[in-house]
């Protein structure tokens, strides 16, 4: 036994520490997102393990954007102090997790070299090709089955826990990697179609809006090809835009249910009533300004956003959260609170706030927010700096999405988010085009 563990381990460490099973790894983190949480956990403790043979002496190296996440989560710890629900709090600490394990292991590693990263990319940016390709075989088998085109659309593509939001925003940050790429293969230009066409028929209207205006820039000001050829591709994105928002039923009403209600009160949702039971869509002004509503009244998406905000503001107001919050997951119970206080349907006090910046600041108060604008900050700036336009579709979609979803409360957002984050700010410069 001793001569064969001899024999075994060394040749066992020199495997470990093969780059190509780091990168297989730090892949499967990301791949793994869209399955059950369990998946991305063992994903994590596994690149964990592996990363510690790649560990030397003295390879430590302070790096800011790496000291943030960790400060955020020393900060998530802390709010076990004053924190109105422990036991939330407590729980809420497991799932955040990876701020505290990925930058410390970022930190630690020698730094990749970009084309490496982009390695991960591509493989990450693959696999969303065939998890798509599943999501439209499985919707065209329960078509098949009950002629229902709304199982293509939206979270009926993906089902509600996996979420129609977190999918595209996975979807789009590989759209952005295919579209990136110089010397573009055909799977490359077959991937880049499936994974557009499954963008749009999930229908999250800031994901498509986002999309479209950075694909708009980069074939703008990125892309190095010719006016002629970049005036056609922007013609053909803005007509492929446009017939998919006039002609797709249902990603059309989707919009239209935002752009009908903002400003008029009190429209009538045929959709979710009838005559017998009507249900009234709230308008902006009224989500800002009523002191009550009816069990009746619908809250489209920009108009409960609007609503969270109001009640953040009172919150605010009425107790003292601005330096310490509430802290860590013990916010809900708050939002329920109003939620009753304002007689609103019970259903949305389940929701929180769908907004990650008021997220943060309701629970980790002003010190928390001002770590989550420091990270955004120098993610963009450093993305800006090199030009990098995959880094900067990244830092756009999260800065401009954390204002409609709060994304740090589920585990996929919170692995996605911290894992490219921590890629993209701690890799080694490399003045050759990665994409190539």
């Amino acid at each position: 036994m001793y001569n064969f563990l001899k024999t075994a381990l060394p040749k066992t460490s020199d495997f470990l520490k093969n780059p190509s099973v780091f990168i297989y790894l730090l892949s499967a983190v990301l791949i793994t997102i869209p399955l059950e949480n369990i998946y991305a956990s063992i994903a994590i403790i596994l690149f964990v393990l592996v990363s510690l043979f790649k560990i030397k002496p003295n390879t430590f190296s302070f790096n800011t954007f790496l000291v943030l996440p960790l400060a955020f989560y020393l900060l998530m710890v802390l709010s076990l102090l004053w924190s109105h629900n422990f036991k939330c709090s407590l729980s809420g600490l497991q799932k955040e997790l990876p701020f505290l394990v990925l930058p410390l292991v970022f930190a630690f590693l020698p730094k990749m070299d970009k084309s490496s990263a982009y390695k991960v990319y591509r493989l990450f940016s693959l696999a969303m090709v065939f998890y798509g390709l599943y999501y439209l075989i499985n919707a065209a088998f329960r078509y098949a089955a009950t002629r229902n085109t709304e199982v293509f659309f939206y979270h009926e593509l993906v089902n509600k826990d996996l979420n129609a939001i977190y999918v595209s925003v996975f979807a789009s940050f590989a759209v952005f990697y295919f579209i990136s790429l110089q010397n573009k293969k055909v799977i490359d230009k077959i991937a880049l179609f499936i994974l557009s066409v499954l963008v749009f028929l999930l229908s999250s209207k800031s994901i498509i809006t986002i999309d479209f205006i950075l694909i708009i820039c980069y074939y703008s000001f990125f892309a190095p090809i010719s006016k002629g050829v970049k005036t056609i591709t922007i013609s053909a994105v803005v007509l492929f835009v446009l017939g998919s928002l006039f002609f797709v039923n249902e990603v059309k009403e989707r919009f239209l249910l935002e752009y009908e209600t903002a400003f008029v009160d009190n429209t009538v949702n045929n959709k979710i009533g009838n005559d017998n039971a009507k249900v009234y869509n709230i308008s902006l002004k009224q989500a800002w300004n009523n002191s009550k509503f009816e069990k009746n009244n619908f809250f489209p998406g920009t108009a409960l956003r609007v609503y969270q905000m109001r009640i953040f503001t009172e919150m605010l107001q009425e107790q003292h959260i601005f330096f310490t919050g509430f802290g860590l997951e013990a916010s809900q119970e708050e939002i329920q609170k109003k939620c009753r206080e304002h007689q609103l349907y019970d259903g949305y006090g389940d929701f929180n706030f769908h907004n990650q910046y008021v997220q943060t600041f309701s629970e980790l108060g002003i010190f928390g927010f001002l770590i989550l604008l420091g990270m955004l900050h120098l993610n963009f700036k450093k993305s800006w700096r090199e030009k990098d336009f995959l880094h900067i579709a990244f830092a756009i979609t999260m800065i401009i999405l954390f204002l409609s979803e709060s994304f740090f409360c589920r585990q996929r957002g919170i692995v996605f988010f911290i894992t490219i984050y921590c890629m993209f700010n701690s890799v080694k410069p490399n003045l050759d085009n990665p994409n190539l």
